[in-house]
């Protein structure tokens, strides 16, 4: 008796569910591509699974054009090199949907502003990301052979990279216009690097600083005490508290980051250019 009822309660509940997909299939395509829109990209690829009408609408230009930045064209023709284009002989990005723009820019990042910046997506937000190269940086003493070299690397996105050869002062800034970055969003901005077997004079922690600046104000970071080192077992003295030690992390692909500081990047709707400021400074 029981086991009928249970039956009985699990077919009603079965009925009830494919009756409320039957009543969604029923809206129109762009009805339900304006609902997606409203969750995340990750959310709209599951949606897919659902019947062939969310499917339909989870690939369509129209959801992935929303997903995308608003100014992804404008980034996107600032590619370097230019990259072949199967749907417009105009554009530099080869995808036959903005599904696949999405996620090419996710996986795969994309060179811009003659290369000296990196563009790419948050995967699971669709938020930008921007790596500047060493070219786009300040190095003390950064075109003087003696201290420093430039040099390509296997495993860079970029076509040149900075080689420590030695220096009494080390000092590297950069900076970046809040605009290129995605509106009402917490930044952190990262050093990344890469040590040799033979690295030495990294004993001592730098200072990490991170500063938007622009408009009627200046906003910091907490400054850091930052280890380039974490290998070396002086860089961690036992005075510091925990608060205090940032240590360079290895990375999924090889290289190696460390947090400098973080901002949060405000709407801008005073129309005022702000850039952030970023620097690694030593004592």
């Amino acid at each position: 008796m029981l086991k009928v009822e249970n039956e009985e309660v699990e077919k009603s509940e079965i009925f009830e569910r494919q009756e409320g997909i039957s009543n969604i299939n029923n809206l129109p395509e762009g009805c339900i591509s304006d609902i997606l829109s409203l969750t995340s990209p990750t959310d709209a690829c599951r949606s897919s699974i659902v019947s062939t009408l969310f499917k339909s609408a989870a690939d369509s230009d129209v959801l992935w054009e929303k997903f995308l930045p608003a100014d992804y064209q404008e980034i996107i023709s600032r590619a370097f090199p230019p990259l072949s284009c199967a749907t417009s002989s105009t554009s530099p990005v080869n995808f036959y949907s903005k599904k696949e723009l999405y996620h090419r820019l996710c996986v795969n990042p994309i060179l811009i502003d003659g290369g000296l910046k990196s563009f790419q997506l948050e995967k699971c937000t669709g938020k930008k990301c921007i790596m500047l190269g060493a070219k786009e940086l300040g190095i003390a003493w950064g075109d003087d052979p003696r201290y420093w070299r430039w040099l390509s690397f296997p495993g860079s996105r970029f076509v040149e990279v900075a080689e420590l050869n030695w220096v009494c002062w080390l000092a590297i800034r950069g900076k970046l216009e809040t605009r290129l970055l995605s509106p009402e969003t917490l930044y952190g901005a990262y050093l990344v690097l890469k040590l040799t077997d033979d690295v030495g004079g990294f004993d001592e922690p730098v200072k990490g600083r991170v500063e938007v600046v622009g408009g009627d104000s200046s906003v910091c970071s907490e400054e850091r005490r930052i280890y380039l080192n974490p290998n070396d077992d002086e860089q961690s003295p036992s005075e510091l508290t925990e608060e205090d030690q940032y240590s360079a992390q290895v990375r999924g692909d090889g290289w190696m980051e460390v947090e400098l500081g973080h901002f949060y990047n405000e709407e801008g709707e005073d129309n005022m250019t702000k850039e952030v400021h970023m620097s690694l400074l030593e004592d």
